[in-house]
């Protein structure tokens, strides 16, 4: 419950942030940062700020973007559960299929199956014959 509030409330931060480079009347600026520790001190002050940005805000402003968050997070499990993505995870899994014939079956399938075993059999026999294999399991599901 404790990491559903803090995840809220980090989206939240990030959605003032949007809204309120959105709303400036003069473009935001971004400064080169040279090293990551910089680079996350920045990324801690923007939302530190998007937090207390959101703490000012009354009642019913926090509630509307609640449910604006909660409604994006549901569209967004929704579309990867849909596969929204799956272009690429097919051109990663075809060039993880090349060269771990087994391996791309196995994050394919997400399980160790028949076709795992199947695959990983081509493969010591004969590498050519794990990576035909391979590629049709991955895009025949695709």
């Amino acid at each position: 419950m404790r990491i559903k509030q803090s995840f809220l409330l980090a989206s939240i931060a990030v959605l003032t942030m949007i809204s309120y480079s959105a709303s400036a009347s003069l473009p935001m600026t971004v400064k080169p940062v040279d090293s990551a520790m910089a680079k996350e001190e920045v990324a801690s002050s923007a939302v530190k700020e998007a937090l207390a940005e959101y703490k000012s805000l009354s009642r019913k402003d926090r509630n509307s973007r609640l449910k604006e968050v909660k409604s994006m997070l549901k569209e967004y499990k929704a579309e990867k559960k849909a596969g929204g993505d799956a272009d690429t995870n097919t051109i990663l899994l075809c060039i993880v299929a090349i060269l771990l014939p087994p391996l791309a079956v196995y994050l394919y399938e997400k399980e160790i199956n028949t076709k795992f075993w199947i695959s990983l059999l081509l493969t010591l026999l004969f590498w050519l014959p794990g990576i035909i294999y391979a590629l049709l399991v991955i895009l025949a599901g695709a």
